[in-house]
């Protein structure tokens, strides 16, 4: 399921990203986490309701941009102590930038 956020305007959810709100960076980074084997290419993370302007922006990460996307949000979660957490996302970040490549088969003999 996707995490969601209400505001009230879309100042007010600027004002959350300016604060580097812990909410959002969870919200990417467990819609990455949950979706690291699923074969889009865009993954929705975050729905951003906003009640005056009538609105609800969906929030994307591109598969090719995970790794990235990760690394970007892992300070925040070492800001909140959350080590178990921060130990899987190193993790999953160490397995995008140097996947590894499964042999089908018998290697042959030399």
């Amino acid at each position: 399921m996707v995490a969601e956020i209400t505001v009230n305007n879309s100042d007010e959810f600027q004002e959350l990203v300016d604060q580097k709100d812990f909410r959002i960076s969870k919200a990417i980074v467990e819609g990455i986490l949950d979706n690291i084997n699923s074969k889009k290419k865009y993954v929705h993370v975050l729905s951003v309701t906003c009640l005056e302007d009538d609105e609800v922006y969906d929030i994307t990460v591109e598969r090719k941009h995970f790794a990235e996307t990760l690394e970007e949000n892992l300070p925040y979660y070492i800001r909140e102590e959350q080590y178990e957490d921060c130990s899987r996302i190193v993790k999953t970040i160490n397995e995008l930038k140097n996947p590894v490549v499964k042999q089908r088969g018998r290697p042959k003999k030399s």
